[in-house]
């Protein structure tokens, strides 16, 4: 029997025996310390600990510092960790917030000056008013508690910003300009990605006619930007108000109405695409965080995203191997936003022994953004941990979409690390970091699998020596 399944077997083992526990809180028993979220620090040994810590439903941070991966819970998640054979380390506590139930009417702004759904699309019907020929908002979809109450739901909004031509950003593959993706705060809690997709669009309008870069840019691509792409989640979120509710998924409580504090409501809309669904990564438990829903695309906001996608881009990857390249001359480009890992990660994502056909020109586009960033860049099981039913695997697997996730944190100690970092390292920290490699990504969407930037030997998938018997 091989290593690897001998791993695989044991990591089922420790799941079994988590899901025996008792939970650490329940609704109805909350315990003495539900009011305090603890962050700690787990080392790990072998490359399935990242898939037992998810399939057991702990809170697996999208973060790693070596071997250590960050797991948020209680002061009684400590106990439950060592159980199943994991030491972990207090690193940081705050306050647990309540989160409200229904849409909050919380105003524009939380925490600070992050914009709420309200004020988000507000700020894109604005933007589409000022700028008429450079701007529109297109309604793609409802969100999941849309679909259960028009009263308590959202509409998912994406807006279409270039210099209008006759055509442009029509609902249509074949378009004429080369399209760039982005999209932020797929997980509702990561909320520094909202508000870079945010100044994005603002960059794009504001600095038309008066950057070079910026007009020819315009000239020439459709930029595509989706800032919430779980707006329920948002909602939840923003209704924490200056101590913002850290909810990852969407709304749907139909598969878990009583997580209480061991979990949390909602199906991971990262881990429910229609690509290597139910793989590494994910859980079954649906108050885990990584719950990766009852189907593949079940939810209402990833079948609505994979219908936009399909609208703008064609389908061009013929193959369904793994290893099936993207024409050479395929056109376009996405990224998803994350938070707060500091890396930039390429397809596939749901197992880092598999890759792409189209390896070398992603793994290029993905150094050259690494390097404008400070960001180390890989597939995600190379640099974090795998995971399956991811957003980019989806768009490169079912489109030949050359496609990224950017995980966007602080690399350089400014005090901007975490989910919610203070308002002000929004101007002041990540947008200067994030703007230049969004210009690079849009620059490269004609034509991103002509890159020829070099990849060292050492970047490469095949010059990493493989670990022993699973460890890392």
């Amino acid at each position: 029997m091989s290593d690897r399944r001998l791993a695989l077997m044991a990591a089922v083992g420790l799941v079994l025996a988590a899901a025996a526990l008792p939970p650490a809180a329940t609704a109805d028993t909350p315990g003495p310390h539900a009011d305090t979220l603890v962050t700690y620090r787990v080392p790990i040994r072998h490359t399935q600990d990242a898939h037992t810590l998810a399939a057991a439903g702990f809170d697996l941070l999208e973060r790693r510092e070596g071997n250590d991966l960050f797991v948020l819970g209680d002061p009684t998640t400590a106990a439950s960790l060592q159980q199943i054979g994991f030491s972990a380390t207090a690193v940081g506590t705050q306050p647990r917030p309540t989160p409200n139930t229904v849409r909050p009417a919380v105003g524009d702004t939380y925490h600070g000056g992050y914009r709420t759904v309200d004020g988000s699309y507000a700020h894109l019907d604005q933007v589409a008013v000022q700028h008429p020929d450079l701007a529109t908002v297109v309604t793609y979809g409802q969100s999941w508690r849309k679909k259960q109450d028009s009263a308590k739901g959202r509409d998912l909004k994406a807006v279409c910003v270039t210099k209008m031509q006759p055509g442009d950003c029509a609902l249509v593959p074949n378009s004429t300009k080369p399209r760039f993706f982005l999209m932020g705060q797929i997980h509702a809690r990561e909320i520094t990605t909202g508000e870079v997709a945010l100044r994005w669009i603002d960059e794009l309008t504001t600095r038309y006619g008066k950057d070079a870069d910026i007009t020819k840019l315009m000239d020439t691509t459709e930029m595509w930007v989706v800032p919430l792409a779980n707006p329920d989640g948002v909602d939840i979120v923003a209704s924490g108000g200056d101590n913002p509710v850290l909810h990852r998924k969407n709304a749907n409580d139909s598969h878990g109405k009583t997580c209480g504090h061991s979990g949390q409501i909602g199906i991971d809309l990262n881990r429910n695409a229609g690509t290597h669904w139910g793989g590494l990564g994910t859980s079954q438990k649906p108050c885990g965080q990584e719950y990766l829903g009852p189907a593949a695309d079940s939810e209402p906001e990833n079948a609505a995203l994979e219908g936009l996608f399909r609208q703008l881009y064609p389908a061009v990857r013929t193959g369904t191997e793994n290893d099936a390249p993207a024409p050479a001359e395929a056109r376009g480009m996405m990224i998803s936003l994350h938070g707060d890992a500091n890396m930039v990660l390429l397809p596939w994502g749901f197992d880092h022994t598999a890759h792409t056909g189209s390896d070398s020109a992603l793994r290029a586009l993905a150094t050259e953004m690494g390097s404008l960033t400070g960001y180390k860049s890989g597939q995600a099981g190379e640099i974090l941990y795998d995971a399956s039913g991811g957003t980019d695997d989806w768009t490169f697997d079912k489109l030949g979409l050359a496609s990224f996730t950017i995980e966007v944190g602080d690399s350089d100690g400014r005090g901007c690390d975490g989910f919610t970092p203070p308002y002000s390292c929004q101007d002041t920290y990540f947008w200067p970091k994030m703007k230049p490699v969004l210009l690079y990504a849009a620059q490269h969407a004609a034509a991103p699998y002509r890159t020829t930037a070099a990849v060292s030997e050492a970047d490469a998938p095949e010059a990493a020596a493989p670990a022993p018997a699973g460890e890392i």
